[in-house]
């Protein structure tokens, strides 16, 4: 049995369907042989059936007939026994109206026991490999709220793809090599030299970085070092500082982030692909393949000529494509450094050659967006597919408000807001639900006095609480009324026939496809919008629908139907990243 009843119920609306044409072609009643592929479709107006086909209307011109005369010998050999539809009825100018039965409302109650916390599972994934690469934060310095809402996005969308049969890996790409290090290294020696010296005697660099962590790092180095800055060469000290800062910073990025819920199956260092010599043989191979070329002691990749082959690939015109205002990119400087877009190629080809990954999805703030179609574009020129096998989900800013005004700044700090400074003021629950609440196009308002109500306006505690008071009222009813949860087995879920009991029905079969879009569209707001509705349908059955009092097999059928809300919304939950408290 499948879970997704959603889908099995349209599919079986066409077999149906299909089987009353052959039926009536062979009583002579319509012309046989035609190949009709009419819709299938669920309308919004539930007085209109819960499925409507428009096979009729598709077949007019190729049965020769009026759609109406063509639906009305459809429905008299339609043959409903042993399906999910207790009837079918004509409307309009000849759709075929199926309204749901009592086999299909129980089947859902069974796929959600038999499945429990796998329910919206399927194999659509196949098994193949696909890395997820988030959050990816500089190791310089603490993560920002920015880095709060990519962690939720790649976390989120790793649970759904893993729902869906993938094979999903975590990575976390920490740039511990190039320029920032170079200054993440000086700004420590300069505040150890202020430290030794006097801040008057050593100016600090104005490129570097400022922040009040950068000194308790130079405190800290200076603790454990065995000499002081001056009476060894400057080099060999911003080398070990480096190397101090990075041991000090990683291991608090990777604590932050276990307490935000995330683990990566790998933190994956830059500095290994220019040790191991795979940024300099990527770039070999890009000269191999013609799209490099030397200029003014430096080596370019022609990033325009790369990017002109994609756009007409994709179905652009030249016309198009020559308005463009292409530009190539240096890949080595003339001071034989590589720079930053040739390591990126690299790891890139690492995830998607040497690794094997069927695709790699990174998550990026949206001011990375003129770097995307560069970077597939250069894996295009070596063979790679980039153009289909890298996908980039490009995420909007944050903007964090208090009292209705901004908040930039850290009370605590005086700095910018940090991930830790944030699951210092709400929960990692509220803090995830409000991260993947809208869909990654879209900028978050995350308001810091919702975020802590506890109250229906809050939409994390709106959900959690409906779980919550499912799970009181069976604990009540276990207690009370000696009432067990039935298995669906033993329920007639033909006494859940009220419009609220058949509506939450209908949206518990939801999930499987809820997970279907949101995998498809790297999208977990789908899974938040789709709770909060679930959440709301529950609540309005609750109060529609008595339990406690009720004749034997309405209360076991509506408590089973409660039961099985618990579950999905707990399941729902999950995928997201957050709890499922039983109480509140």
């Amino acid at each position: 049995m499948t879970d997704n009843l959603i889908v099995a119920a349209r599919e079986q609306v066409s077999a149906l369907t299909q089987a009353a044409y052959e039926r009536a072609a062979a009583a002579g009643e319509l012309p046989a042989g035609a190949v009709i592929a009419g819709n299938v479709d669920i309308p919004k107006d539930v007085t209109h059936g819960d499925y409507a086909s428009s096979f009729a209307l598709a077949g007019a011109k190729a049965l020769g007939k009026n759609p109406r005369a063509i639906a009305q010998a459809l429905a008299d050999h339609m043959e409903l026994q042993g399906s999910f539809f207790d009837k079918v009825e004509i409307a309009g100018p000849g759709f075929l109206n199926f309204t749901l039965g009592k086999t299909w409302f129980g089947q859902v109650l069974s796929a959600i026991e038999s499945a429990g916390n796998a329910y919206g599972s399927s194999d659509e994934g196949k098994g193949k490999k696909v890395m997820v690469e988030f959050v990816s934060a500089n190791p310089t310095g603490p993560m920002h709220i920015g880095n709060a809402r990519g962690g939720v996005l790649g976390d989120a969308i790793a649970a759904i793809l893993e729902r869906l049969g993938y094979d999903v890996w975590r990575e976390f790409y920490v740039n511990d090599f190039g320029n920032q290090i170079a200054k993440f290294s000086q700004s420590i020696y300069a505040r150890c030299m202020q430290l030794t010296v006097g801040e008057e005697n050593y100016p600090f660099p104005e490129e570097g970085y400022h922040g009040e962590d950068i000194k308790e790092l130079a405190q800290g180095f200076l603790q454990q070092a065995q000499d002081f800055p001056g009476q060894t060469p400057e080099e060999d000290w911003k080398a070990a500082m480096a190397q101090y800062g990075l041991s000090s910073n990683i291991p608090k990025m990777k604590d932050d982030l276990l307490k935000y819920g995330i683990q990566y199956d790998e933190w994956f260092l830059e500095s290994t692909l220019h040790q191991s010599g795979y940024v300099e043989e990527t770039i070999r191979l890009l000269t191999e393949k013609g799209w490099t070329y030397e200029k003014d002691g430096a080596l370019w990749l022609d990033t325009t000529g790369l990017l002109k082959e994609k756009y007409l690939a994709e179905g652009k015109t030249q016309e198009q494509v020559d308005k463009l205002e292409l530009k190539d990119d240096v890949l080595r400087r003339a001071n034989g450094f590589y720079t930053y877009f040739a390591a990126d190629i690299a790891y890139h080809r690492n995830k998607l050659e040497k690794r094997g990954f069927d695709t790699a999805i990174n998550i990026w703030g949206a001011d990375h967006h003129g770097h995307v179609h560069r970077l597939q574009a250069a894996l295009d020129g070596l063979g790679l597919d980039g153009s289909h096998r890298l996908v980039i989900v490009l995420m909007q800013l944050v903007n964090l408000l208090q009292d209705g005004q901004p908040v930039r700044m850290s009370k605590r700090s005086g700095k910018a807001i940090a991930l830790r400074d944030l699951l210092d003021e709400v929960s990692v629950d509220a803090a995830r639900f409000i991260f993947s609440s809208s869909n990654s196009n879209s900028s978050v308002d995350f308001d810091l006095d919702l975020a802590v109500r506890q109250d229906s306006d809050n939409p994390v505690y709106y959900v959690q609480y409906a779980h919550a008071r499912i799970c009181s009222l069976i604990a009540r009813l276990t207690a009370d009324e000696g009432l067990a949860v039935p298995t669906a087995a033993a329920v007639d879920a033909g006494l859940l026939n009220s419009p609220e009991e058949l509506s939450l029905i209908k949206a518990l079969a939801r999930f499987p496809e809820e997970v279907k879009i949101a995998g498809r569209d790297y999208d977990p707001s789908q899974i938040n919008r789709y709770l909060i509705t679930l959440a709301g349908d529950f609540h309005r059955f609750y109060n529609a629908n008595r339990i406690k009092g009720e004749a034997p097999g309405v209360a076991q059928a509506r408590l089973k139907l409660a039961d099985a809300t618990r579950s999905v919304l707990e399941n729902g939950l999950n995928l997201i990243g957050v709890t499922a408290p039983e109480k509140m």
